[in-house]
């Protein structure tokens, strides 16, 4: 089978790149040939036989064209022509979209289309949702001036991101992403997608309250390298957090916490805005960004990890991979991460920015070391989908169409 794999960067950058990276490895391990297309980058490490790639656009640092970028990030013509140079040369039987809206544009799947009426067969197109920007503009449910939860868009109308700045906190922008949502779900784009897969069903519920992706999704809860490593290790006297040091991670009311618990001992490991104040904390040990066996160790010797996020998680790893290592979580009961925390059997469950819950549940497991035995105990029964699973069951997706 040919796939060709879509995503906007085609370098380390973040959750879904490991995902195509990862996906596209195994796929060529089991005999499928793999291409990718997304937009070219001077740290792109996979890419396609003809060399195709959209010019670079970063709308973060201001290199861009302001002129153009208006209907840039609405409809690409340039991304049209580059992923119309693989899919005559390359003639995919699937087209798996990843991450693609304001870089790459729906305007691909248009050219998807366009190429299977020209050769007469039908391109498989699948896509995965790694968030919710099919039904939220600023594809995280959460307004970032307020940290207010918000499902308006999906519920509603688009019109909700320009009233509440959604994207950047910038009104020209959430206009933008309003009109660019609205105006792909009046026209059905989506429609022409044949399969969503989504990593939770949280997420599964979220896309599936607008009729034209409704009937389309299927939850396929991530999978994680390494799951076959499950050795665990005597645990130490230290609560673990692991990730992104920002105010949508919930580390603000996390740090409220450690501060009201001066004897018990917190590390965290990771890097981000709020770095600062983590350094602050007295009780707190920030060993910086870990990765690989010096976080695999610190996970394992935990006696719990605390996973407070503050806005609908999809799949978290950092949830699954604490679990993986025999260790348990007490994690917000936001989004996708109350599926992945049995509560009362692998961990305790939190109301999601209530610092007197977070606190209570921290205090309860850690002054209780028999239920935490318990917890780590059950996470030994927890079983997650290999990548080796994974792959076989996308196949199994892609041959149901």
């Amino acid at each position: 089978m040919k796939i060709l794999m879509v995503n906007k960067f085609l370098y380390p950058n973040g959750g879904s790149e490991t995902y195509i990276f990862k996906l596209g490895e195994e796929l060529v391990r089991q005999g499928h040939r793999v291409e990718y297309f997304g937009m070219e980058h001077e740290g792109r490490i996979v890419g396609n036989r003809v060399g195709s790639y959209t010019s670079t656009l970063d709308f973060h640092t201001g290199r861009w064209n302001r002129l153009l970028y208006p209907f840039k990030i609405i409809y690409s013509i340039e991304a049209r022509k580059k992923i119309r140079k693989i899919l005559e040369d390359f003639v995919p039987d699937v087209v798996h979209l990843n991450n693609f809206n304001f870089q790459l544009t729906p305007s691909i799947i248009y050219e998807i289309r366009n190429f299977d009426k020209k050769r007469g067969k039908k391109t498989k197109l699948v896509y995965t949702a790694h968030d919710y920007q099919w039904v939220c503009p600023n594809h995280m449910f959460r307004i970032p001036e307020s940290g207010e939860l918000c499902m308006r868009c999906a519920e509603g109308g688009f019109g909700n991101c320009i009233k509440y700045r959604c994207i950047h906190n910038s009104k020209i922008r959430s206009v933008l992403g309003s009109i660019e949502g609205a105006l792909y779900h009046a026209l059905k784009t989506y429609r022409k997608v044949d399969k969503i897969i989504c990593p939770s069903e949280f997420m599964n519920k979220a896309l599936s309250c607008r009729p034209s992706l409704r009937n389309k999704t299927v939850t396929l809860h991530n999978f994680i390298d390494g799951a076959e490593d499950r050795q665990g290790v005597e645990k130490k006297e230290y609560i673990l957090y692991f990730g992104r040091y920002s105010e949508e991670k919930g580390v603000e009311t996390l740090l409220e916490v450690c501060r009201k618990l001066p004897d018990i001992p917190f590390i965290f490991a990771g890097s981000g805005p709020l770095k600062k104040k983590v350094g602050t904390c007295p009780n707190i040990k920030d060993k910086g960004f870990l990765s690989g066996k010096e976080l695999k160790k610190l996970i394992q010797e935990a006696s719990f990890v605390v996973f407070p996020s503050e806005w609908y998680e999809n799949c978290p790893f950092s949830v699954m991979e604490a679990q993986m290592y025999h260790t348990p979580v007490v994690a917000s009961d936001l989004g996708g991460t109350a599926e992945l925390v049995r509560h009362g059997v692998t961990g305790e469950l939190f109301e999601g920015g209530n610092k007197d819950d977070l606190m209570e549940k921290i205090l309860k497991m850690w002054n209780d070391k028999e239920l935490c035995a318990k917890y780590a105990e059950n996470c030994r029964k927890i079983v997650f989908d290999t990548l080796v699973e994974y792959a076989e069951k996308v196949l199994e997706i892609y041959k149901s169409i």
